[in-house]
């Protein structure tokens, strides 16, 4: 299926976990909702300023350098329940050039700890004071997971992956119609 992948999954062999939360616009979200388009779902802290921004530009690479037609949903799960308001996205989309395809999936700390657990994601919260003011250092497992038409799980990156690689997994699932 794919050269560079860490983990590669035959069709029909993975259901991935479905999962209903809202995304940035408060709309509801799910993979159930994306089935018929291939899906790039992944993990990120919209506040972070180290992997994170590497991380969705590389998956942004993927998204633009596909013809219309093949362009995966780019599903971007938050890691960082303290992050999740708008103001942050709509930062990180115009800093990290994110296109307009980027969907946030957000909830309350339990709602995404159900889904970082369904998908193997390891998330460590700190939190600490500084000047008085409370706050959250997050490091979390960096994937990015290529889901297929019907719904099921077909590779595996682990950050730092080629943008190529993930766009060739999703080329050839768009060309085989999996």
């Amino acid at each position: 299926m794919s050269g560079r992948a860490n983990v590669v999954w035959p069709a029909a062999t993975r259901r991935a976990p479905d999962f209903a939360l809202r995304d940035q616009t408060g709309a509801p979200i799910s993979l159930r909702a994306d089935r018929g388009r291939i899906v790039i779902l992944t993990f990120i802290d919209p506040l972070c300023t180290t992997l994170c921004p590497l991380e969705a530009k590389a998956l942004d690479r993927v998204e633009q350098q596909l013809a219309y037609a093949q362009r995966p949903a780019v599903v971007a799960v938050s890691v960082n329940p303290w992050g999740n308001a708008p103001r942050y996205f709509r930062a990180d989309a115009r800093k990290w050039r994110l296109g307009p395809g980027w969907r946030w999936a957000i909830g309350s700390r339990a709602q995404l700890a159900r889904v970082w657990q369904a998908y193997a994601i390891a998330v460590r919260i700190r939190r600490f004071r500084a000047a008085g003011v409370t706050t959250h250092r997050v490091d979390h497992t960096e994937v990015a997971y290529v889901i297929d038409r019907r719904g099921f799980e077909r590779a595996l990156f682990v950050y730092p992956f080629s943008a190529g690689d993930v766009e060739n997994t999703v080329r050839r699932l768009s060309v085989n119609g999996s």
